[in-house]
């Protein structure tokens, strides 16, 4: 399965790169479904990013995903990512 990576997740001061906003669904009940799995990021020089799907966020099938190693790059925004 693919998603789309989304946004940062950030506050008023501070953008979390550890945490990222991924679009799965359509709608918030079928984005339910993947929370648990791994998530794998490939950069163009095919280094992979792993994290994993820890929660919905809002009601349109977004979810919050964590990299624990290391966070994203910027030049990941708008990238396929491969939800396994």
């Amino acid at each position: 399965m693919e998603a789309t990576v989304m946004h940062f997740r950030q506050g008023r001061h501070h953008q979390n790169t550890g945490q990222m906003i991924i679009k799965v669904a359509d709608t918030a009940d079928a984005a339910a479904k993947v929370i648990g799995k791994e998530v794998v990021w490939t950069s163009p020089a095919g280094a992979e990013i792993k994290g994993k799907i820890s929660a919905l966020h809002g009601r349109k099938g977004n979810v919050r995903a964590i990299f624990a190693e290391k966070g994203l790059p910027g030049q990941s925004l708008g990238q396929k990512i491969k939800v396994k």
